[in-house]
This record gives C-alpha cells, structure tokens and sequence, in this order.
C-alpha cells in the first residue's frame, strides 16, 4: 500500500529557498516513480519535476536550475529543493507515487494513482 505525506512548505521571500519532502509509509518505496506536482488558486494542476526508481529526473522547463528532485529510499522519502524562488511558484506542491510495473521495468514515470494531500509553498515579500 501506497501512503504518502507532504512536509516543508511554508512562506518564503523571493529568491528564498524550501525543502519539501514526500514520505511513504510503504515497504515498497524504491520501486516506485515519484512525482511532484503543483496546484495554484483557479489554476490546473501542473508538473513539477519526477525521479524514477533508477534516480533518471525530468523537470518542467520553469524550474530547471532552480529546483533539485532526489530520493532516499532508505528513508522512504523523495525531496523536491527549490532555490531561487518566484512568486509564481506560489502554489499547493503534492507528490505522486507511479507503482505500475512497467513503469519500474522501463525506469521510467508515469502519473500514477496515488497522490499526498500536499503542502502549501507561499513566495511574498
């Protein structure tokens, strides 16, 4: 079973930085993709950056160079570091879990079922 929770939002100035992390309580955390996504007020839910089981990244071209998806599987935890933060970061960041076979078979993500109920990253002066 996949259960996931977000920590590490909070309010940062422009050009700050935050640490989100994404812990399941699973036993089957290396194999799976990760993904994270974000979701601002009136807005569709976006890609963000995902880390397949191998360590392979991809990232949404708005946070490249500025933002780092990693995983630890000991500790069952994916980060997402964001350097050099926009106001337009501004938004609910949730993680996603791809368990399908295939996916880990082929190292790759896909959007998966199982999604954490997020974190809030605000960027205000």
């Amino acid at each position: 079973q996949v259960l996931l929770t977000e920590s590490g939002g909070g309010l940062v100035q422009p050009g700050g930085s935050l640490r989100l992390s994404c812990t399941d309580s699973g036993r089957a955390f290396s194999i799976l993709a990760m993904g994270w996504y974000r979701q601002a007020p009136g807005k569709q839910r976006e890609f963000v950056a995902s880390i397949t089981s191998s360590g392979r990244t991809n990232y949404t071209n708005s946070v490249k160079g500025r933002f780092t998806i990693s995983r630890d599987n000991a500790k069952n935890t994916v980060y997402l570091q964001m350097n050099n933060l926009k106001v337009e970061d501004t938004a609910a960041y949730l993680c996603n879990a791809d368990a399908a076979l295939n996916s880990y078979y082929s190292d790759s993500y896909s959007l998966g079922n199982h999604w954490g109920p997020g974190t809030q990253v605000t960027v205000s002066s």
